[in-house]
C-alpha cells in the first residue's frame, strides 16, 4: 500500500505537537488545580516535574524500544498511554492521582516522541525533502509550546482546568485510528537485542529521590532523616546507574559520548537552560494570576510575546551560528537571559504589564533560544553520524531532567522566602511577591553558571550542512 509521506508527516507532527503542548498548557491551570484539589505550594510543582522527569528519564529507553520492537508499534503504544493518562489526569480526584497520571503521561511521551522521529527520518530520504519535513516538525513543536499557554487559558476560563488534560483524548483517538492507514510499519532493528530497563529505572529513580529530597527540605529541614535519606538514596541510585551504563552491551547513555567536550558542555548548558526556563514559567504563571489577579486566559495571552520572540530568535540564530560559531551565540544568549530575569525580578503586584513584565518576557524568549540552538548543534557536531541520534537524545534528556531539578530547587527556596516574609508580618500578597523575586534571582544564578559552562565549551563553526544534520538529529 502506497502512503503519502506528507500524510505521514501530518500524523507524526500532530502527535509531537500534543506532547510539547502538554509541557506548557498545564502552567496557566496551576492556580485552579491547587485550589480545587488542595495542593500544597511545594506539592504543586510535581504536576510539572512528574511529567518532565519521567519524560526525560525514559526518553532514551523509548528510542531503544522503537529500534527493538518496531517504531510504529511503540508509537501507538505511547499514544494510547498518553491518551489514557490524559483522561485519568482530567478525572483526578486528588493530588496523588493527578501526579501519578502526569508521571505515566510523561512515560507515554517518552515512548511516542523518539518513535515518531525515527519514523520521520525513515519516511523522508536525506536531503531537501527531509529538511522541509524537519522544519515542519520543529515548527509545529515550537507552536505547541507557544499556543499551549493560550489554549490552557481558554479551557480553564471557559470550562475547567480538567479540560487541559481531556482535550488530548479525542486527538489521540483520531491519531491511533489513522496511524495504520498513513504510517507504514518499520521492521524492528535486527542488531543487539539488549534492553537497558535497569538503567532507566535506576537513573529515573535516583532523580526522583533527589527532587523529592529537595522539595521536602523546606518543610522538614535539610538535616532531617527524611531529606538526608532521600538525597543519599538518590546519589546511590545514580551511582548504580553509572555502573550499569559502563557495563551494559547497549547502554541508554553511551558514556564514551560524554568524553566529547562539545557534547558534555552542551548537555550542561541545556540542563541549566531547562532549569531557568521551567522555573521562570512555573513562577510567572502563578504570579500573573495569584499576585496580579489576572485570569488564566489573560496569563496565557501575556506569555504570547515571549513565544513570538522565541520564534523570531529561532529564525535568526542559525545564520548567526554559521557566521560566528556556537560559543559566542550561547554566551550572548546567557547574558540576555540574566538581563531578562533581573528585569522580571523587579515586577510587583501592580504596575503596567507593558513596562514591568513584557520586556523581560520577550528578552527571555530570545535568550533561551540563543542558548538552546547552538547547544543542540554543538552536541552532535563532533560525534559520528551514526551516533548523532543518541547524542541528541542524551542532551534532550539533560534538558528535561535539568528542568525538573532546577524547578525543585527554585520552588523550595521561593516558598521558604514567602514563608519567612509572612512570619515577619508581611501581607500574603507581599510575601508572594518576595518569593517570586527570590525564585527568579535563583533562576538568574543558573544562567550565570551557564556562562561559566559555555566559557569552557569549544568554539565550533559548523557548515550549513552540519547544521541541517544537527536539526534533523534534534
Amino acid at each position: 500500500m502506497r502512503r503519502s509521506p506528507w500524510a505521514t508527516l501530518t500524523v507524526l507532527a500532530l502527535a509531537q505537537f500534543i506532547v510539547v503542548l502538554d509541557v506548557t498548557i498545564v502552567n496557566v491551570a496551576l492556580p485552579d488545580i491547587q485550589r480545587d484539589l488542595g495542593f500544597t505550594t511545594d506539592g504543586l510543582q510535581w504536576v510539572i516535574s512528574a511529567y518532565t522527569l519521567l519524560f526525560g528519564g525514559f526518553l532514551l529507553l523509548g528510542g531503544r524500544a522503537a529500534d527493538l520492537l518496531g517504531s510504529r508499534r511503540v508509537f501507538v503504544i505511547g499514544l494510547v498511554l498518553f491518551g489514557a493518562t490524559s483522561l485519568a489526569g482530567g478525572l483526578a480526584p486528588s493530588p496523588g492521582w493527578l501526579i501519578a497520571a502526569r508521571a505515566v503521561q510523561g512515560l507515554g511521551g517518552a515512548l511516542l516522541s523518539p518513535a515518531a522521529l525515527s519514523l520521520l527520518t525513515v519516511t523522508f530520504e536525506h536531503g531537501r525533502r527531509r529538511n522541509i519535513a524537519m522544519g515542519v516538525w520543529g515548527g509545529l513543536a515550537g507552536l505547541g509550546g507557544t499556543l499551549g499557554v493560550v489554549a490552557g487559558g481558554v479551557l480553564v476560563d471557559s470550562a475547567s482546568w480538567r479540560w487541559v488534560f481531556i482535550v488530548n483524548v479525542p486527538i489521540v483517538i483520531a491519531l491511533v485510528a489513522v496511524t495504520p492507514v498513513f504510517v507504514r510499519h518499520i521492521a524492528p532493528h535486527p542488531g543487539n537485542r539488549g534492553f537497558d530497563l535497569l538503567g532507566a529505572v535506576l537513573g529515573t529513580g535516583g532523580l526522583l529521590a533527589l527532587v523529592y529530597g529537595v522539595v521536602r527540605a523546606e518543610p522538614a529541614g535539610w538535616s532531617s532523616p527524611e531529606v538526608v535519606g532521600c538525597l543519599a538514596a538518590g546519589a546511590a541510585l545514580l551511582a548504580g546507574f553509572v555502573a550499569v551504563e559502563s557495563r551494559a552491551a547497549a547502554p541508554l547513555v553511551p558514556l564514551r559520548l560524554l568524553r566529547s567536550r562539545a557534547l558534555s558542555t552542551a548537555g550542561g548548558a541545556l540542563a541549566l537552560n531547562g532549569a531557568a526556563f521551567l522555573s521562570m514559567f512555573f513562577l510567572t504563571a502563578i504570579f500573573l494570576q495569584q499576585v496580579r489577579g489576572g485570569s488564566a486566559l489573560r496569563a496565557g495571552l501575556e506569555f504570547l510575546p515571549m513565544g513570538a520572540a522565541a520564534i523570531l530568535a529561532a529564525v535568526a540564530t542559525t545564520p548567526l551560528v554559521t557566521r560566528f560559531g556556537t560559543r559566542p551565540v550561547q554566551v550572548a544568549g546567557s547574558v540576555i537571559d540574566v538581563a531578562a530575569l533581573l528585569l522580571l525580578s523587579r515586577a510587583g503586584a501592580h504596575g503596567s504589564y507593558a513596562t514591568t513584565l513584557m520586556p523581560g518576557l520577550m528578552l527571555f524568549g530570545v535568550g533561551i533560544i540563543a542558548v538552546s540552538v547552538p547547544a543542540q548543534i554543538a552536541a552532535v557536531a563532533e560525534v559520528a553520524p551514526r551516533e548523532a541520534g543518541a547524542a541528541s537524545g542524551v542532551v534532550t534528556a539533560f534538558y528535561q531532567v535539568g528542568g525538573a531539578l532546577g524547578l525543585a530547587v527554585v520552588t523550595t527556596l521561593s516558598t521558604s522566602r514567602a514563608g519567612d516574609a509572612l512570619a515577619a508580618g508581611s501581607s500574603q500578597l507581599d510575601a508572594l511577591v518576595a518569593g517570586y523575586h527570590r525564585g527568579l534571582l535563583i533562576a538568574a544564578a543558573f544562567t550565570v553558571v551557564n556562562l561559566a559552562v559555555t566559557a569552557v565549551a569549544p568554539r565550533l563553526a559548523p557548515s550549513a550542512d552540519q547544521i541541517a544534520e544537527a536539526a534533523a538529529a534534534a
